[in-house]
């Protein structure tokens, strides 16, 4: 990990001789600048941890020093520390409006800025970390809710996973029909195998080995299965319309469509253009029979 940079601006760095001094004995980086303007050229080239700012200097006042920093993005987030003779209340209340963390009069007790120095740059060091982390996590969720939707959507893969504890964690959505279908409990699934039911049976594949179980990934195929939804993607549709035409097929109504597919009424009615268009149909009768033989089980 590199050592933390500290600026001091200051128009008489001198004077903070002995803080500077004491900061790089504990392993901090010092930059000095003399004004606002010098600052400024400093951060042009580097990027400091935290400032310590001189609020009386000649011209340009620490104030309006602190004010180009908090309206320049690339710098609001830098704390400043403000450095005055002035020991007055209202000044303190306007160093703290305007962005300062911490406020030190002089004379200056060299241990006591030096402390308060570390808590500061402890404090951002932990604010870094934890805006690494939420933007890992981020990401993390990103990717997992993508790879969840992909799944989800999965025309022809009946998808479950199951936790530690062989509770259902996902599932796709033939994998949910499937499980209702040969009445079996989620955890019956774990171990993988084939399972018999009243019309027909399912094998269950298991994706981890045992070995590796802090969750279960496992694909479920119906022996003997009639053609579904992705069998209408040979007709040129996207695996969306597919769906859509799959339960057309089946006599389902828009609304039910959409309740099923978790879709509105009318993205479903959008849909449904866009299918007859595409197979030059003329109405949702033609869909039925056109979509129908596509699914007529093979003999």
């Amino acid at each position: 990990m590199s050592s933390p940079t500290v600026l001091v601006v200051d128009d008489t760095p001198a004077s903070l001789g002995v803080v500077c001094d004491a900061l790089r004995r504990q392993g901090v980086r010092v930059l000095l600048a003399d004004s606002g303007e010098a600052a400024r050229a400093v951060l042009a080239r580097t990027r400091p941890d935290l400032v310590l700012l001189d609020v009386v200097m000649p011209g340009e006042d620490g104030f309006a020093v602190c004010a180009s920093l908090q309206a320049d993005a690339r710098w609001r987030e830098l704390p400043v520390i403000f450095l005055t003779a002035i020991d007055a209340p209202e000044q303190k209340v306007r160093a703290f409006n305007a962005g300062a963390v911490d406020y030190v009069t002089k004379p200056v007790h060299v241990a006591e800025l030096v402390a308060r120095v570390h808590v500061q740059l402890e404090l951002r060091a932990a604010r870094q970390k934890l805006e690494a982390q939420n933007a890992e996590l981020e990401a993390e969720v990103a990717i997992r809710l993508d790879a969840e939707a992909q799944l989800a959507g999965s025309l022809d893969r009946a998808v479950v996973v199951l936790s530690r504890g062989r509770e259902l964690v996902f599932a796709t959505r033939l994998a949910h029909d499937l499980i209702a279908k040969f009445a079996l409990k989620p955890a019956a699934l774990a171990a993988g195998g084939r399972f018999a039911g009243g019309e027909g049976a399912l094998q269950v594949r298991r994706f981890t080995s045992p070995g590796h179980d802090e969750t279960v990934m496992l694909v479920l195929e119906e022996e003997h299965a009639p053609p579904g939804p992705a069998a209408l993607c040979a007709l040129g549709l996207t695996p969306r319309q597919a769906e859509v035409a799959y339960w057309v097929a089946q006599g389902k109504t828009n609304p039910e469509i959409g309740l099923i597919l978790a879709a509105s009424p009318r993205t479903i009615d959008k849909h449904m253009e866009r299918i007859l268009a595409r197979l030059a149909l003329e109405g949702r009768a033609a869909l039925m029979l056109h979509a129908g033989e596509k699914l007529r089980p093979a003999r």
